[in-house]
C-alpha cells in the first residue's frame, strides 16, 4: 500500500513510533525476565541430571551382586513404583509452566530377614531415582515451555527493534522531505506569481502617454 505523503499520514506515523518506542522497554524486559527463568530451569534441570547420575553411581556397584542373588531382579526392581503424583501449573512471566506439587514413591513389604543387607541400599536407591526422573520429565517440560517463550518474545522485539520502529521513522523521514520541498515550491510559486503580478500592476512610461 502506497504511503501517502500528508500532513495526516505524518501524525500517524509519529503516534505509531511513540508508541512502539514506549512498549519496546516493557518487551525487553518481559524477554530478560524470561531468559533468566530459562537459566533457572535449566539449571534445576542439570542439578536433577547430576542427582540421577549419582544414583546410578551409587547403584552400580550392587549390579554384580544381583546376578549372585537367588532373588529375581525383576522382583527386587518391582518393589518401588511411583505412588500419587500431582502436577499443576504456575504463571512465570505470563508463561505456564509444569511444578510438582506433589511426589510420592510407594515401596513394596519385603522381609529384611531373607534378603541381602544391600537390598535396603538398592530399594533406597531406586526409590530415589524414580522420584527424580518424574521430576526430570517435568523439568524439561519446563525448559521446552520457556524456551519457545524466549524465542516468541525475541521475535516480538526484533520486530519492535529492527522492523517497525526504523520503517515509521524512515515514513517520516519521507514525508518530512515531501512537506517541506511543496513548501519550497510552494513559495517559489508565489514569489514569481508576484512578481508576474507587480510587473503587470506598474505604470507605463510617461513618455508614451505624451500625445
Amino acid at each position: 500500500m502506497a504511503l501517502a505523503l500528508n500532513k495526516t499520514t505524518l501524525k500517524q506515523q509519529r503516534d505509531q513510533a511513540k508508541t512502539y518506542r514506549q512498549y519496546l522497554p516493557s518487551l525487553d524486559l518481559k524477554r530478560q525476565q524470561l531468559q533468566a527463568a530459562l537459566k533457572t530451569a535449566v539449571a534445576e534441570q542439570e542439578a536433577i541430571e547430576s542427582s540421577i547420575a549419582r544414583y546410578n553411581e551409587r547403584i552400580e556397584p550392587l549390579y554384580p551382586l544381583l546376578g549372585s542373588t537367588t532373588i529375581a531382579t525383576r522382583k527386587i526392581t518391582s518393589l518401588v513404583r511411583v505412588g500419587e503424583v500431582v502436577v499443576e501449573e504456575e504463571n512465570v512471566v505470563g508463561t505456564r509452566l509444569p511444578v510438582v506439587r506433589k511426589l510420592e514413591c510407594e515401596v513394596a513389604d519385603y522381609s529384611k530377614w531373607v534378603t541381602p543387607f544391600w537390598v535396603d541400599t538398592l530399594v533406597d536407591a531406586l526409590q530415589h531415582m524414580a522420584g527424580l526422573r518424574v521430576r526430570h520429565q517435568v523439568s524439561e517440560q519446563r525448559v521446552s515451555r520457556l524456551e519457545h517463550a524466549v524465542r516468541r518474545i525475541t521475535q516480538r522485539v526484533n520486530l519492535f527493534e529492527k522492523v517497525l520502529i526504523p520503517q515509521a521513522e524512515d515514513n517520516i523521514r519521507r514525508i518530512v522531505i515531501f512537506l517541506s520541498d511543496q513548501e519550497r515550491a510552494a513559495v517559489v510559486r508565489s514569489k514569481i506569481a508576484k512578481g508576474k503580478q507587480q510587473s503587470t500592476d506598474q505604470p507605463e512610461d510617461d513618455s508614451l502617454a505624451v500625445s
